[in-house]
């Protein structure tokens, strides 16, 4: 008795409507083209978001300025910049930091220049220690540049330099501490990070710290200064990769900042 062959299982089952889907040339452009429509509009409204923003900033610039040690503990609540200023003379450098200020650049609102001003201080002359991340093309009428609608980092910003005048060569926590690049030469990534004043004396900001200070720690200093801000952590192999040897007077930028609430 011969019998009716049976159908593999999922024979019936009909192909993926989405596996063919094309899109011509036409079609293609048209949706290009509305993309940077959109990119412009977010460029506008960004720049728009800065002015109202930067009033706000200096009114808690005036109030911050009378809180003792209120930047650098921010700071160092943020793990990225703790991992870099691990050096207790880095520390207690930091400590005279009395001021921060991020100065937008007015025709593209995604670079600045980050402004650290610091007390008299036994380490360096300098009252004001600057990084700008230069961006350098002329807008249109609305303000806006080709290369902004397809903006790269990487491509289209020049961070620069600023040399920090040392008091005491064996103070110079650059010469004691310098950023050591890799010696095979096949990582863009430092072999070891050396002081955080390297990120003035040094354009090149492998570490992006700049955006860091930038686009987080400056727009939440208080919840950083507060101890309020959450899942800010390094991986553990990064925070045990380095220890400090250094034998000079510990300081705690952390002791100010409220504790942490435990989750309930």
């Amino acid at each position: 008795m011969s019998g009716k062959k049976r159908a593999s299982p999922g024979t019936d089952v009909e192909k993926n409507p989405l596996a063919n889907v094309e899109l011509n040339d036409e079609d293609a452009q048209k949706l290009q083209d509305i993309q940077k429509d959109i990119q412009r509009v977010e460029l506008v409204i960004e720049r728009q978001a800065m002015h109202k923003l930067t009033p706000v900033y200096e009114k808690r610039r005036a109030i911050v300025k009378s809180i003792d040690k209120f930047w650098p503990v921010a700071l160092m609540n943020n793990s990225m910049i703790s991992f870099h200023v691990q050096h207790n003379i880095d520390q207690l450098a930091l400590s005279y930091l009395e001021d921060l200020w991020i100065v937008r650049d007015p025709k593209e609102p995604r670079c600045y220049t980050i402004e650290f001003y610091f007390k008299a201080n036994p380490y360096f002359t300098d009252s004001v220690l600057k990084k700008e991340y230069k961006y350098d093309e002329k807008p249109d009428a609305d303000g806006v540049t080709e290369s902004m609608l397809d903006f790269s980092w990487a491509r289209d910003v020049q961070p620069s330099a600023t040399p920090i005048h040392w008091k005491d060569p064996e103070n110079a926590l650059t010469q004691l501490h310098p950023r050591v690049a890799e010696v095979d030469g096949e990582d863009d990534m430092p072999a070891e990070a050396g002081s955080f004043f390297n990120f003035f004396e040094i354009a090149d900001d492998p570490f992006e710290i700049g955006t860091h200070i930038a686009n987080d720690i400056f727009s939440d200093a208080t919840d950083y200064f507060m101890g309020n801000v959450s899942g800010d952590e390094l991986d553990s192999e990064e925070e045990d990769s380095e220890d400090d040897d250094d034998d000079a007077e510990e300081i705690d930028l952390e002791k100010p900042r409220a504790k942490k609430q435990k989750k309930e």
